[in-house]
């Protein structure tokens, strides 16, 4: 997840929870956002669905 820019684990974030990926996975992806502080893109709501 390191190498992921951070556009693409964000636009990753969406996907994920959009199509109701696992919890665990979704979890680790939360954890790469707060290492990154960009908890704030984990509070808004899946724009463009």
């Amino acid at each position: 997840m390191k190498k992921l820019s951070d556009e693409l684990l964000i636009e990753s974030y969406y996907k994920a929870k959009k199509l109701k990926l696992s919890s665990d996975f979704i979890q680790l992806i939360e954890n790469e956002l707060h290492r990154r502080s960009l908890e704030k893109y984990m509070n808004q709501s899946l724009v463009n669905g």
